[in-house]
């Protein structure tokens, strides 16, 4: 999809508000976009929040640094810091966003005090470093993560690993990234042009920037914060797709369907191990209905493809759309409205949507249509 221009301007964010004053004080949902911490914009019509602001949120889509521009890390950096860390510019902005939401979002009607940060992809792994980072303790009061951890690490989508790396790692990739431009200070680094800092070199492979476990910002990896309980501890909805590397290069079927169970293990583990230490239940989906596309019926449910259905927003994509993708996309969306409301995913007309428990992980699953199944394979 076409994300329009490359620009250092980027630090932008868009409301949809559908209260009529300040004095509603509606629940707010503030989504992060994928990319794998390289790419991406939420300029694009996927992430348009009208319908889904029509839930009676608040909606927010943020925009932060991708690549060099936001996750380098070199000695230089960490040398000016008065945290002495360095990388992360891109996890700062999204608290950035949040913070100026705490400060302003009661004027399009939303309450600062019923905030929910939800991503997908790397905006996904964003929403799970923030549950750890103490930078971002407050801000928020529930998470929703579309897959994020597990779900990707398990299927082997770059962005879905574990998406940190201590930041003595990190420099050092700063700083063979740096000499290649020819720059070793950090004044030479920001004297070059914002285009050198984000090309791909011709015939070689880009260098693959993202989150840093800098002592600061990032403390500890996510594993770590958790089996610690340092975590900011808020309700959780988290969920994979049934074919989530379908459309990469390279797919393989064969492998794919080996490795789904693995994805589905990789999530329970994550979620068992988030339940020795948070006291907010979670809440686990599992995405199987196909976007609707005759030229690749082979893709399935794929990476991203329940995005139309959590915004609502069927008509921004131009799919050959049933009835019953129309009636999904309005229980997707209600579930997620709900969560965001009161950290339930509940609703009147919606089917129940049990919390997880350790050991018997029961899923709700987007078919045909939602409905609860226990889809944890054997082991």
């Amino acid at each position: 999809m076409h994300h329009g221009a490359v620009s250092e301007d980027c630090l932008y964010l868009n409301v949809w508000t559908p209260a009529r004053a300040a004095a509603d004080r509606l629940p707010v949902l503030v989504f992060i976009h994928g990319g794998s911490f390289t790419e991406g914009s939420v300029s694009v019509p996927l992430y348009d929040g009208t319908a889904l602001a029509r839930r009676g949120l608040v909606v927010v889509t943020i925009n932060y640094r991708l690549g060099a521009l936001g996750f380098l890390a070199h000695p230089a950096l960490v040398a000016e810091s008065p945290h002495h860390a360095s990388g992360n510019y891109g996890l700062m902005d999204q608290v950035a966003a949040l913070r100026w939401l705490r400060a302003n979002v009661a004027a399009f009607g939303g309450d600062s005090n019923r905030v929910t940060i939800a991503g997908q992809s790397a905006g996904a792994m964003s929403v799970h470093l923030l549950t750890v980072s103490p930078q971002a303790k407050g801000f928020f009061q529930r998470a929703i993560i579309e897959s994020g951890p597990g779900a990707l690490a398990a299927l082997g989508i770059a962005d879905g690993k574990a998406a940190t790396v201590p930041l003595e790692e990190a420099q050092q990739t700063g700083v063979n990234f740096a000499r290649s431009l020819g720059a070793t200070t950090a004044a030479q680094l920001r004297a070059l042009p914002a285009a050198r800092l984000l090309a791909r070199p011709a015939g070689e492979t880009a260098v693959r920037f993202g989150p840093v476990v800098d002592g600061w910002f990032l403390p500890a990896d996510a594993d770590t914060a958790y089996a610690a309980h340092t975590q900011n501890d808020v309700p959780l909805l988290i969920g994979m797709m049934a074919d989530e590397a379908s459309a990469s290069p390279g797919y393989d079927a064969a492998r794919a369907q080996a490795t789904r169970g693995q994805g589905l293990r990789a999530l329970d583990a994550l979620l068992a191990a988030r339940a020795k230490t948070s006291t907010h239940a979670a809440y686990a989906y599992y995405f199987e209905h196909a976007v609707p596309w005759p030229q690749h019926p082979q893709f399935g449910a794929f990476h991203s493809g329940e995005l139309p259905y959590v915004f609502d927003d069927l008509a921004g994509l131009k799919r050959p759309w049933t009835a019953m993708d129309r009636t999904l996309a309005v229980a997707v969306s209600s579930y997620w409205a709900a969560f965001a409301a009161n950290g339930r995913p509940s609703g009147n007309s919606l089917p129940k949507w049990p919390a997880y428990r350790p050991g018997s992980l029961r899923f709700m699953v987007f078919g045909e249509r939602p409905e609860v199944r226990d889809l944890l394979p054997a082991p």
